[in-house]
């Protein structure tokens, strides 16, 4: 990324002023489970315990879908996206959508 983007949860930003707001920046992606990781996380299962497989799945897909907002923040001139949120939805039997969005600003 050519521009350091900031990005934070909440609707204004400490000690900077919002100029103008440019738009809602979004970046998503779709992740399915692996046949290999799904043998793991069903032996997990049986004997509990956090399903790691999973865990760093979805931790890869959250950076993936912040990267691609912020990319698209940066392609709309913004400096900072505020007000960030994610979700997550099922889209196929084992494919879940990551995304993320926020409302795109100039700040003064």
């Amino acid at each position: 990324m050519s521009r350091s983007i900031i990005v934070i949860t909440a609707e204004t930003l400490p000690g900077r002023e919002i100029a103008e707001v440019v738009g809602v920046a979004k970046g998503n992606t779709i992740r399915a489970r692996h046949v290999g990781s799904d043998i793991v996380a069903g032996l997990r299962n049986i004997v509990g315990g956090e399903v790691v497989e999973y865990t760093k799945l979805m931790a890869e897909a959250r950076e993936q879908a912040l990267d691609r907002m912020m990319e698209n923040a940066a392609s709309m001139g913004a400096d900072a996206v505020v007000a960030m949120r994610m979700t997550t939805s099922m889209v196929a039997q084992g494919a879940a959508e990551i995304l993320a969005y926020g409302t795109a600003v100039k700040l003064k």
